[in-house]
């Protein structure tokens, strides 16, 4: 079903308060998402979500995360520094190399974070740029095609990422010449599935090498991180992932490899998290009819480029319009001088006016984030909706002096006001 979990009420209270476009936030189903995976780990005593800051790097929202148990996983300085500044340090922190600058390493080392490792080469960048602990985690990459059942569920021979199985043996023994005397294995092997087989069978993978390697290298194997993957049902006929079956998949995969325990689980959940608590207002401005039909809305790719870049569905609906009947035919569309800038193909949606407040449903995680300038757009603000039912301004909409801000070099745009 569409996600229905705010009523139109507040989202036309929002706009009220704010011009759109912004994305809302929903605090209660932020925390009920938090707790709700939380439980479903709760038989390891060692277990944490490290939520993707790349999905929705928003302090409000990250420190309501840390309220709530979670550490985050960082991939750039960027990351880093507002984890430090929302007050995240140490092992709530995971740092993901990905052919990153070294100097980064020293700044996920300076505040004490876990270092998962992406190549033989970064364990040198490592040792030279704030030294090597005595835990480290590696990426690994199996190669092939990742299925359950029949089902390719993604392709990491394809990917970019990871130690192939030769290269975790050998940066292993380097490692441990290092003074590494413990580590965790990591791995990505499909992307927005909600089949609640996923992380049981990678679970399984990675436990059953971990133990193995840790006893060829009189290593101590400490925690499997799990990544992300665990998807959100867009469509309306797509289930949602039962985070619980997840969870008791894994712990039985866990029991029959460590009957003894002592093994960490960790997961780097961005989309499942804040995905769809999360939603683009926009109103409806302009109206034209050729081939087809077009509603033209005052958001664009700027503001939610999934659907240019991936032609990814997100759901639509009018508010008000909620009951009367999809009987007329659109594409929804934006203003960029591109003509992937559109929100819907031909969707099915209730007769559109010009006025009208459309929604679209789980942007929270990949819209806001992925933002960016073309034709001179700007980006919209980002407001929560409190727990106690009002609502926040927790990033404002950009400027012209935002978009000027880069260009003080030059003395015709340094003066720019705001607004202007």
């Amino acid at each position: 079903m569409p996600n229905f979990s705010l009523d139109d009420e507040i989202f036309e209270r929002a706009a009220q308060q704010f011009p759109t476009p912004f994305h809302l936030y929903d605090e209660a189903g932020l925390r009920a998402r938090a707790r709700r995976l939380n439980a479903a780990f709760a038989w390891c005593p060692d277990f944490r979500e490290y939520f993707a800051v790349k999905a929705l790097p928003n302090p409000a929202i990250l420190r309501i995360l840390k309220e709530e148990g979670c550490g985050l996983d960082c991939s750039s300085s960027t990351e880093l520094t507002l984890a430090k500044a929302c007050g995240f340090s140490g092992e709530e922190v995971i740092l993901s190399a990905n052919a990153m600058p070294p100097e980064e390493f020293a700044q996920a080392r300076a505040l004490g974070a876990y270092i998962n490792l992406d190549d033989l080469s970064d364990i040198e960048l490592l040792r030279t740029h704030g030294g090597i602990p005595e835990c480290v985690c590696l990426r690994y990459n199996p190669g092939g095609s990742f299925s359950i059942g029949n089902t390719i569920m993604g392709n990491p021979g394809e990917a970019k990422y990871g130690f192939t199985l030769d290269q975790l043996k050998e940066g292993l023994r380097i490692l441990k010449a290092q003074g590494v005397t413990a580590f965790g294995l990591h791995a990505f092997l499909s992307s927005n599935t909600t089949d609640s087989a996923y992380f049981p069978q990678l679970a399984e993978q990675l436990m059953t090498l971990g133990k193995e390697l840790a006893a060829e290298n009189g290593l101590r194997f400490t925690f499997v991180d799990l990544s992300g993957g665990i998807g959100i049902p867009y469509r309306p006929e797509e289930k949602e992932t039962d985070i619980e079956a997840v969870g008791d998949g894994v712990r039985r995969v866990y029991e029959k490899i460590f009957p003894e325990g002592g093994v960490g689980i960790k997961t780097e959940l961005g989309r499942w998290m804040t995905g769809p608590v999360g939603w683009l207002a926009t109103h409806a401005v302009h109206e034209k009819k050729i081939y087809r039909d077009y509603i033209g809305v005052d958001a664009s790719a700027v503001n939610l480029m999934r659907p240019a870049m991936y032609g990814a569905y997100h759901h639509i609906t009018v508010c008000g319009k909620r009951d009367l009947p999809a009987d007329h035919v659109y594409d929804v569309t934006g203003s960029l001088c591109e003509n992937n800038d559109k929100f819907a193909w031909e969707r099915p949606l209730p007769e559109i006016r010009l006025g009208d407040l459309l929604v679209i449903h789980d942007t929270g995680a990949h819209g806001s984030a992925m933002g960016y300038n073309y034709n001179g757009r700007l980006r919209g603000a980002e407001v929560l909706h409190t727990a106690e039912d009002g609502f926040r301004l927790i990033r404002r909409a950009e400027t012209a002096a935002d978009y000027f801000a880069t260009l003080d070099v030059d003395p015709a745009y340094s003066t720019i006001s705001p607004g202007r």
